[in-house]
């Protein structure tokens, strides 16, 4: 019994951990660029051009560090989900496999209890050029209107689309909750087609985080690398193919008919 729980304290410590930095996830790409949480540069003026922008120290410095936070979490990111590392992390860890690279995820984007790394230690770049921004009326009021309601769509979605795909799978909480009841790995409990969807998306929410990164009032040079970085990321990530689409269409009919059964039994 106390094996078995260690293996649930361990996964939902895992889980809290991710649904931390989650929330701080939706503050850093969202409320921070909406709602006002970078400092003002003092006016369009006090903006620097691309060409002068590559040659001022001020503002590369500060890029390099951006960039070098993005990559620490792309690595980590990529390499924890090689088959190699897997298989790896698998033999040691078992059945904690999912909760661990969940765990190293939130930790390299922003560790609740050690320094956070690219959400606390970003640096934003007030003097750097811009792609556009909204300043002139009737833009300034209502680009970061339409931009916040499209953010709370997209968040929306992306909060729906995981619960379909199984968020407790996707945690590392299911893993562990079968272990216990001796139910075997939920992967081996699925259909070929779904096995065969996992290795093709990494991401399941990939349209609507492409458009929470872009889609902001003023697209900055580090709101610019940021984007245009987990852009390609997300890209490589991806290799759907039209039997994969079919399977999704078909998964997503067959949750909205289970979730609408209870409200045709009640209206019978």
């Amino acid at each position: 019994m106390a094996p078995a729980m260690l293996l649930v304290s361990a996964a939902l410590a895992s889980f809290i951990l991710a649904f931390g930095t989650g929330v701080e996830f939706v503050r850093f790409t969202s409320l921070r660029p909406l709602l006002g949480g970078i400092p003002e540069s003092g006016g369009p003026d006090a903006r620097q051009g691309w060409l002068a922008a590559l040659q001022d120290r001020s503002i590369l410095a500060p890029l390099a560090w951006d960039l070098g936070l993005l990559l620490l979490f792309v690595g980590q990111h990529s390499l924890m989900a090689a088959e190699r590392v897997k298989a790896w992390t698998s033999r040691y860890f078992g059945v904690l496999q999912r909760s661990l690279y969940v765990a190293c995820t939130a930790l390299a984007l922003q560790p609740l209890i050690l320094p956070q790394l690219v959400m606390r230690y970003w640096e934003p770049i007030p003097r750097g050029p811009v792609l556009w921004e909204a300043r002139a009326e009737p833009w300034a009021t209502w680009v970061p209107l339409l931009c916040f309601v499209l953010h709370v769509i997209s968040w929306l979605l992306i909060f729906s689309i995981l619960l379909v795909f199984d968020y407790a799978e996707l945690m590392g909480l299911k893993q562990v909750y079968y272990h216990v009841l001796g139910l075997g790995e939920p992967l081996a409990l699925k259909s070929p087609r779904a096995l065969r969807l996992f290795s093709h998306l990494r991401h399941p929410v990939c349209v609507e985080l492409l458009t929470v990164l872009w889609v902001v009032p003023t697209l900055g040079t580090d709101r610019l690398l940021l984007a245009l970085l987990l852009t390609l990321y997300l890209g490589l990530a991806h290799g759907l193919d039209q039997q994969d689409l079919h399977y999704l269409r078909a998964q997503l009919q067959r949750k909205l008919h289970l979730l609408s059964r209870p409200q045709d039994g009640e209206a019978e």
